[in-house]
């Protein structure tokens, strides 16, 4: 389709009216919490008799079109009392409703209306969503609740292992996840290299992770979407609430600035492990924290316009002995503006900062090292409640990238090192997309879009010039790729193009309802992703480059299919969901043997563009309701990588032959239960086991110069040892928060219960009394016992 024909559809339904018989009506309006006003998203509006419903969007806002008459809802959402009003429509109508949490309104230990049974109708599939409360209570190390940790209980995703930064979804690399806070991008989720997440739990409102079947209004990333958002914060009353643990703490306040109209939200979090450092005569100038701020801001301006201004800051910082410091981090800011066109059209626009640092002093050889990568986005955002059964989304946006691969400056002027900048690199992401639901029958959802997107590598740059555009050449008689020498350069003045892309992504999902319990699913999805990592290890680290698709490096292009059966049992107390997928990605980087990626300037001499490919079964079983639930989920999967010789006469990486990615895991099982005893004690525990992570060991060795030199063979060909772990932990609450306003809670938590030394790697020397090659396996924790204190009032 025209790029001018699509955007001429946005006009039309934008400023266009759909008709329909007199005798209808639309009822809208916004759903909040009791206590604290805050916004719910997600919350399910059904109209029984009528077997249809609408679920609010992000700001909490629903639109639903009625026959006329006296009809009741049912309103429900996980975590709160479900309620039923009857409403008489006789008009359209704006109704607003308030949900009392289970926490507050309940004293039963057995809660009910708080179910998160599988969504049979809606044709969704490839969705975990995971609440706050849920997270809370999972055992984690050292007792830091952690975001992406919970993450890894999930069918289909997994990590690198203890201590490892980020995580895979579905066979994909962590580079491939778009993660959102509040819309902005993240781009390092990790403090302490992976060891704990960025994100403040206290802060957090909703999470989603799509997996597949992702809707066309998110895109730039091949394998996942994580989106995140942060509360408002309450405008009825003043709330504090935190923790202390072991190395780290947190606090957060939120309250009206103008009471039910407007409020404020900051939180803090930091570790002071390294403050016991300074008790050491030895270590005193050694340091290892982390800090963050989440800050927002809401306003109500009248009925249809909301404002808000929302922001994080992070940072982490390693010192040594004052001749080695690293700081690194993100930094976002978000401006909102939603708007109510009408009862069924509702917009937010929103104006974002995004922006990740890398910088490294090292005084002992006299220099200073900054990277990092920016970006200013601008995005409109339209949901179009057209009918009963059919809803459009539809919006625009355009990104504006900065890349600092690197800046060397001298720390002193006697160093004898010069000012060195690599250059910089800009680029332009703009896209439109439209997306429709619609039920067919009472039987059959479908959801259908496209998103089209563009991309522009723009200068100020100087790209070099190879002959045949090959910068990597291939050795025919040592069977290497090797560096190829530039004949030229060319330089491109600021914001002129020096590649560009354009590509539509096509999304579907359908549902058939079986019954009333269960149905089958399918979706396709494709996904483009212009910004590349340049990293080759199998966990990223806060070192890696971003860097955009270019003349050389291609967008990487994947395209989804997966098949999915639901159902839930006993009203919904439990739930069943098996999925069975395929991914292909086309143009997934690759890197020849001896590549160096850290200050190279000619990145594109050491790479090249292969192909990934995964596929896997996925089993999800999950206890809804009582004093136990939990969940149960198991992912058989493969996840591989080629990159075939570009000619008949080149050999390809690993021989050309498909090879197991750094991201395969042919087993992963996780099991995760919470236990409510009384309402005093309550219990968590998890069990994690995942096949171990592809790696390269030594397959010979030989003699040079009287060194013992290992030699390697195919990719990926060995494992590290399986991975497994079981966490436990106790709340205890006392019994005197009853009446206060002071509440608080004990954590008690073992983490890695019997002991197990997981490999974090494996490595081979040359033993110095034998000779021989041995291997020597690296474990990051043993059993880490840890208690922390949560308090609110």
């Amino acid at each position: 389709m025209n790029p001018k024909k699509i955007i001429s559809l946005f006009i039309i339904i934008l400023f266009s009216s759909t008709a329909f018989s007199q005798d209808k009506f639309t009822l809208s309006g916004t759903i909040m919490d009791a206590n604290t006003n805050e916004t719910l998203i997600g919350v399910n509006i059904v109209i029984p008799e009528l077997k249809i419903g609408v679920t609010t969007n992000e700001y909490g806002f629903y639109s639903i079109t009625l026959p006329q008459g006296t009809h009741v809802l049912q309103i429900s959402s996980l975590g709160y009392q479900t309620i039923q009003e009857s409403i008489n429509l006789t008009q359209n109508n704006k109704k607003n409703f308030s949900l009392s949490s289970n926490e507050t309104a309940l004293k039963e230990v057995l809660i009910t209306g708080s179910s998160s049974k599988t969504d049979i109708k809606r044709p969704e599939m490839s969705v975990n969503k995971l609440s706050i409360s849920t997270i809370k209570k999972m055992p984690v190390v050292l007792g830091e609740v952690d975001v992406i940790k919970s993450l890894l209980l999930l069918p289909g995703v997994t990590n690198a292992g203890e201590g490892a930064s980020g995580f895979n979804v579905r066979g994909g690399g962590a580079d491939q996840n778009l993660i959102l806070l509040d819309e902005a991008t993240i781009f390092n989720s990790s403090h302490v290299f992976g060891f704990f997440s960025v994100f403040n739990p206290d802060a957090i409102k909703d999470l989603k992770l799509y997996k597949g079947g992702i809707p066309a209004r998110y895109g730039g990333r091949a394998s996942s979407v994580l989106d995140i958002y942060q509360k408002d914060g309450s405008s009825k009353g003043f709330h504090v609430n935190g923790g202390i643990g072991l190395i780290s703490s947190r606090i957060l306040a939120e309250g009206p600035l103008v009471k039910d109209k407007g409020s404020f939200l900051i939180g803090g979090r930091s570790s002071y492990a390294h403050l016991f450092l300074k008790l050491s005569e030895k270590q005193k100038d050694n340091a290892a924290y982390f800090y963050d701020l989440n800050t927002k801001l809401s306003y109500k301006l009248n009925p249809n316009n909301n404002l808000y201004l929302s922001g994080y800051f992070g940072r982490d910082v390693f010192a040594l002995n004052k001749s080695f410091t690293n700081i690194y981090g993100n930094s976002t800011l978000n401006l909102r503006w939603n708007h109510l066109f009408s009862d069924k059209l509702f917009s937010n626009l929103s104006l974002i900062y995004s922006d990740y640092y890398y910088g490294l002093d090292l005084d002992f050889v006299g220099f200073k090292w900054d990277s990092g990568i920016k970006n200013y986005n601008i995005k409109y955002d339209f949901k179009n409640y057209i009918s009963d059964k059919f809803k459009l989304n539809y919006g625009v946006n355009g990104i504006y990238y900065k890349f600092n691969p690197g800046t060397i400056k001298p720390t002193d002027d006697n160093s004898g090192i010069n000012f060195d900048q690599l250059d910089k690199k800009y680029a332009f992401e703009p896209a439109l997309y439209i997306n429709a639901d619609h039920d067919l029958s009472d039987k059959i959802a479908i959801s259908y879009g496209i998103r089209y997107s563009l991309f522009y590598r723009l200068g100020q740059s100087t790209v070099n010039i190879y002959e045949n555009n090959s910068p990597v050449t291939f050795n025919s008689d040592l069977k290497i790729y090797e560096k190829a020498t530039p004949i030229g350069t060319e330089f491109y003045k600021k914001n002129k193009t020096i590649q560009s892309y354009d590509n539509f992504e096509p999304r579907f999902s359908l549902s058939y309802q079986l019954s009333e319990n269960q149905s089958i699913k399918t979706s396709y999805n494709r996904m483009v992703q212009y910004l590349q990592l340049i990293s080759n290890t199998s966990s990223p680290t806060p070192l890696d480059i971003w860097t955009p698709s270019d003349n050389f490096i291609k967008p990487q292009i994947a395209d989804q299919v997966a098949l999915g059966y639901f159902r839930n049992f006993k009203d919904g107390d439990y739930s069943l969901e098996v999925e069975t997928y395929y991914k292909k990605v086309k143009n997934r980087l690759d890197y020849i043997d001896g590549a160096n990626l850290i200050a190279n300037r000619a990145i594109e001499q050491v790479i090249l563009n292969g192909q990934l490919r995964s596929y896997g079964l996925e089993l999800m079983f999950k206890k809804n309701e009582g004093k136990l639930n939990g969940w149960i989920s198991y992912t058989l999967s493969k996840s591989e990588q080629q990159t075939p010789g570009r000619t008949n006469l080149e050999s390809g990486i690993n021989n050309g032959a498909w090879y197991s990615s750094a991201y395969d895991k042919l087993h992963n099982i996780a099991i995760t239960a919470a236990y409510n005893l009384n309402e005093k004690w309550s219990f968590g525990g998890n069990f994690a086991m995942q096949s171990g992570q592809p790696v390269t060991y030594p397959d010979g060795r030989y003699e040079y110069l009287g060194i013992t030199v290992p030699s390697y063979g195919l990719r990926n060909e060995n494992r590290l040892p399986t991975y497994h772990h079981l966490d436990l932990s106790a709340t205890l609450t006392p019994k005197k928060n009853l009446g206060r306003n002071w509440k608080g809670e004990w954590v008690f938590s073992v983490y890695n219960v019997y002991n197990r030394k997981n490999a974090a790697s494996i490595n081979f020397r040359q033993n110095a009394d034998t000779g021989n090659n041995e291997a020597v396996k690296t474990s990051i924790f043993g059993i880490v016992p840890a208690v922390s204190y949560n308090f609110k009032f």
